[in-house]
């Protein structure tokens, strides 16, 4: 694995800057996994002074070895390592929204840089790293300006299909591609961006030193509950604001159970590389990567888990991630992504308030991101039964209180 990394960061193409001191805002959403935060960021990411990442900043504390199997047994980070390189990856990566057509360089070096995190092992061969660059200039140069494909994904498409010609089953990996044919679950040798993958956003352009002084930069990440204090050690002089996004835990559970068990993503670390075999019942005996592969956020005193049952782990997500949120004592703005779904605008409004932006238009339909299934009403139910018993424990009840939720099963939706 360590060849590997030495090889993707060799051929990521990252500029050194030394811009880390420059920036002045930076907004974190803390949260459980599967509370809805990749939908909320997707459409905080559209105003036009705040900046962002394509993805998490996950992949990037791999590349500088921070976080799990770098001095740390599960995914909080305390003392940031290569802080100055890590720096280079954030802001070789962030983009602000814009609707003029970004530099044609920039565009296939986003692009390369990020093929490069989703199949590392694949890319770094230099007959295949030099045919995935022939076959992003072909498809770049032949998608123009695409002007009936306003968000992108036709261009998108095309790019996919150039570049994975002669391996189209990779499609299934990113997110909105799983009906394409092809692999049966994800089973690929290493690692470092987690499936189901995010694509470089369509009207987007690249973060400028200028832009330190007087946009936003927007993190989002489920681990980052585990790592408060860690963009301040990155950005030593911004003022750094956090928004506390919750989800009931029937809703956030079931959520996670849904993608423990798909077979295409959520693969965040391989238990492998740490010699354990994880025996989780109704996961480990009911799917060929369950004894291999963890799942979404690996929180602290993860091991006692090892052996535990599927709704067992997740709700040890949920909890774990916020109980550390409210134990930390860092001030937060308090959503409720419930609250969101029912009155996005002024949602986003209070939101937007709170970290001194002005008020942004909602779009005309939410975008749907990382779904295991179409969202609606109710879903938790399928599991009703299992989620209500859950909900006897006293943690959990005293858990929903602190959340300002109900325990009620008539009013979770």
């Amino acid at each position: 694995m360590n060849q590997v990394l030495a090889a993707v960061n060799r051929l990521r193409q990252v500029d050194q800057v030394a811009w880390r001191a420059e920036v002045r805002e930076v907004a974190v959403i803390l949260t459980s996994s599967r509370s809805g935060s990749t939908l909320l960021k997707s459409v905080l990411a559209e105003h036009p002074r705040i900046a962002s990442l394509d993805g998490e900043i996950e992949p990037y504390l791999v590349l500088t070895e921070n976080g799990f199997g770098h001095g740390a047994d599960c995914d909080a980070v305390t003392a940031v390592r290569h802080v100055e390189r890590l720096a280079d990856h954030v802001f070789g990566d962030l983009s602000l929204p814009c609707a003029e057509a970004p530099p044609a360089a920039w565009q296939r070096r986003r692009w390369a840089n990020r093929l490069l995190l989703q199949f590392p092992a694949f890319f770094a061969d230099s007959v295949r790293h030099r045919r995935m660059l022939e076959a992003l200039e072909q498809a770049l140069a032949q998608s123009g300006p695409w002007p009936a494909d306003p968000g992108g994904a036709l261009r998108q498409a095309l790019i996919l299909q150039a570049v994975f010609v002669q391996a189209p089953w990779r499609r299934r990996y990113y997110d909105g591609h799983a009906g394409a044919a092809g692999a049966e679950y994800f089973d690929e040798p290493y690692k470092i961006e987690e499936p189901p993958f995010v694509l470089p956003r369509h009207g987007r352009r690249p973060f400028a030193l200028a832009d330190a002084a007087d946009k936003l930069l927007l993190f989002k990440a489920p681990s980052d509950a585990y790592r408060i204090g860690m963009y301040e050690q990155l950005f030593p002089r911004a003022r750094v604001r956090y928004v506390h996004l919750s989800r009931g835990y029937a809703q956030s559970v079931n959520g996670l159970m849904d993608g423990w068990l798909s077979p295409l993503g959520f693969f965040s670390h391989d238990m492998a590389r740490a010699g354990v075999a994880l025996d989780i019942a109704g996961y480990s005996d009911q799917r060929p990567f369950g004894r291999r592969w963890w799942k979404f956020d690996l929180p602290p005193g993860w091991r006692a888990l090892r052996g535990a049952p599927l709704a067992e782990v997740c709700l040890r997500q949920w909890l774990a991630a916020h109980q550390a949120i409210l134990g930390s004592g860092v001030a937060a703005l308090r959503v409720r992504f419930e609250d969101f779904m029912t009155a996005p605008a002024a949602t986003l409004a209070g939101i937007t308030d709170f970290l001194g932006l002005e008020a942004v238009a909602l779009p005309v339909r939410l975008p749907l991101s990382m779904a295991t299934e179409a969202p609606a009403p109710g879903r938790w139910r399928k599991r009703e039964q299992a989620m209500l018993a859950l909900g006897e424990r006293a943690e959990v009840a005293a858990m929903m209180a602190a959340l300002d939720y109900s325990m009620d099963a008539g009013d979770w939706r």
